[in-house]
């Protein structure tokens, strides 16, 4: 799933049965039926005094405490009986930084929700569920409750250009667009981005890598000219730490990256495959090779697609050096991820690499 299973979204894969009875107690179990008589009224009585915790959640939790009690990660159950964060309650604002010419909120909205490209393992229904989930409304609905957090910058496909469009104009809205400029060719997904507006645009992370794995290095320069002669801050993206260092090599100075980062210690990284279960597989790695450049870094996949707490992921890439945060929220998550951003940029980080934009 693109987000962590434990705040209200798509739990995770595993379970073979409820098997409530094994979970409480007998006193527990009596003191539901005696106030609720159909079975459904015991579940929903006894769920209510336990937390709506799922029984993979509980064998999580189990699995992390027997292994590392000490460590705070995406495991931890949140307090499930806290209201909704409200952007009314929420005084703050996200800090800002340039890349280019352009000033960008350090928290940007990612699209791959939004478009339906939902990172679930092997939950086959996880993207039909999100498109499903995100109406035009919908859309619209977690535009404006980014923008009243201070998040002014949405990052993501052309194929949604028109509804950005319908959004400026339907609702007034001001967040802007960065394109990854996917699509058939570069040329083509450069040239639509920026006849619908966008603000920059960088070389998708699948299209660097793949271009770099066939040394095509005219597609690099080629799509970044490209963006640069119409006047936009061009980006490289990547998933894997090899196309960074080659693209250094060759002297390629893009004006910011676009490179995933997160910590390997969650538990579907233990179970290593090739699968989309990790992203930025050497993050020590990234974190030194980031250090030494001088141009924003946008760090991506932080919460490694939901498998990590933000309070946990926010603070390690920025405490790494990324400049910027793109991440994929729901129109739930968005005051609370905005709060927790600006605590950690607030918090003490200790950086290895100076601010950049």
């Amino acid at each position: 799933m693109s987000r962590k299973p434990t705040r209200g979204g798509l739990r995770a894969a595993g379970s073979k049965g409820c098997r409530f009875a094994g979970r409480f107690s007998r006193r527990q179990l009596i003191a539901g039926l005696t106030g609720a008589p159909l079975v459904g009224g015991l579940v929903l009585e006894v769920m209510k005094k336990r937390g709506w915790a799922s029984y993979e959640e509980e064998l999580l939790l189990a699995q992390r405490e027997s292994s590392s009690p000490a460590k705070d990660d995406a495991i931890t159950r949140p307090d499930q009986t806290q209201a909704l964060a409200r952007p009314e309650d929420f005084k703050a604002k996200i800090p800002k930084g340039r890349i280019g010419k352009v000033e960008v909120s350090r928290l940007i909205l990612g699209g791959n929700l939004i478009g339906g490209w939902a990172h679930a393992r092997d939950l086959v229904y996880a993207s039909p569920l999100v498109q499903a989930y995100h109406t035009r409304e919908k859309i619209y609905k977690t535009f404006r409750l980014a923008e009243a957090c201070g998040i002014d910058s949405f990052l993501t496909n052309p194929v949604l250009c028109e509804v950005i469009a319908d959004y400026w104009k339907d609702e007034g809205g001001k967040i802007q667009f960065i394109s990854d400029c996917g699509g058939r060719t570069l040329a083509e997904g450069i040239k639509k981005s920026i006849d619908h507006g966008a603000c920059a645009c960088y070389l998708h992370g699948g299209r660097s890598d793949g271009a770099v794995a066939r040394e095509d290095f005219d597609q690099i320069e080629q799509g970044l000219e490209l963006i640069r002669k119409n006047g936009l801050p061009a980006g490289i993206g990547a998933h894997r730490l090899h196309t960074v260092k080659i693209c250094v090599e060759r002297g390629y100075r893009p004006d910011f990256w676009m490179k995933t980062l997160h910590p390997i210690d969650y538990w579907s990284a233990q179970h290593e495959t090739e699968r989309d279960n990790i992203w930025c597989r050497k993050p020590e790695e990234t974190v030194a090779l980031m250090r030494d450049l001088e141009q924003p870094w946008i760090a991506y996949k932080t919460l490694a697609a939901g498998a990590i707490r933000p309070e946990t992921g926010f603070k390690y890439a920025f405490a790494n050096g990324a400049d910027f945060l793109c991440v994929g929220m729901f129109d739930f998550q968005i005051v609370e991820d905005a709060k927790i951003a600006v605590d950690a940029l607030g918090s003490t980080l200790n950086r290895p690499r100076k601010w950049f934009g």
